[in-house]
């Protein structure tokens, strides 16, 4: 079975499950001499498979997730965490919902360069099996069952 049809079994699947928000960010800019805030933008949807992000048409290599949070005053013990906090509030001030889960940072697994050259994002083909890299230092794992365990993860989540 070819990726694409890997895919679409699997967006089959994944019918009832809800999706999670990709979002863009808007940097900070000036309109007619006021400053407006950096913001994030929603840009699509996609169901969240680990490193992969599955739209209805496409798949993403996963990037930052954070959630949308108001803009609140507080101290931080370090530069990330003011930044990461920086842009939960963007999200908010882009129109989603607090405490939503928002995507930034994605990028485009094109499945021709896959089928070209063999690797596109974490996607790899070795010895003509799709492959995925499930984490940065990780190992490559086989697509399907690592498409397998995560369907289980989004069909059936552990209890609260």
């Amino acid at each position: 079975m070819q990726v694409a049809e890997m895919l679409d079994a699997t967006r089959r699947r994944l019918a009832d499950v809800p999706l999670e928000r990709l979002g863009e960010l808007v940097p900070a800019r000036r309109v007619l001499g006021v400053r407006r805030a950096a913001r994030i933008v929603p840009a699509g949807s996609a169901w969240h498979l680990g490193v992969l992000l599955l739209t209805g048409d496409g798949v993403l290599a996963t990037g930052d997730i954070l959630r949308a949070r108001a803009e609140v005053r507080r101290g931080f013990t370090a530069e990330s965490q003011r930044e990461r906090a920086a842009l939960a509030a963007a999200a908010r001030r882009g129109g989603f919902a607090e405490g939503e889960t928002v995507h930034l940072g994605w990028t485009v697994i094109d499945l021709d360069v896959l089928a070209r050259t063999g690797a596109s994002g974490p996607l790899r083909m070795v010895d003509g099996v799709p492959q995925i890299r499930w984490s940065r230092t990780g190992g490559l794992a086989p697509l399907q069952g690592y498409l397998d365990d995560r369907i289980a993860l989004l069909s059936h989540p552990a209890p609260d």
